[in-house]
């Protein structure tokens, strides 16, 4: 079963849950023992694949740290908080964290993007 901390510890995902606003980018943080990543990476894939199918997914993408590091990054795309929650909050879902290695620990975070001029648009 993975571990849940917060990126944020003055603003947990639990609070961000509550928000309203969208579309959002989740940044999920994952550190893993170095023989369990093969693990991770299949407990990531079979969550991936079932958030695919739910409603307001966008998109998502998986990066690991370059060497020889065992933490990884994911970043993944949502319509809005309120469809990130209904998925997040689904008892299927929350099922398959246990399926995650025990050496797992994950810090998510819901972000906007953020207008500069002549830089980004939000």
């Amino acid at each position: 079963m993975v571990t849940v901390k917060p990126l944020d510890p003055e603003f947990p995902i639990q609070q961000q849950l509550g928000i309203d606003a969208g579309p959002v980018v989740l940044v999920n943080l994952f550190t893993v023992d170095p023989g369990d990543q093969g693990a991770l990476e299949e407990a990531w894939r079979s969550d991936a694949l079932w958030m695919k199918k739910q409603p307001g997914y966008i998109s998502t993408q998986l990066h690991k740290a370059i060497g020889e590091s065992s933490m990884y990054l994911n970043y993944a795309i949502w319509d809005s908080v309120a469809d990130f929650r209904a998925a997040f909050a689904n008892p299927e879902f929350q099922n398959e964290l246990s399926h995650y290695p025990s050496s797992a620990v994950t810090a998510p975070h819901l972000f906007e993007k953020v207008a500069i001029a002549n830089f980004c648009t939000a």
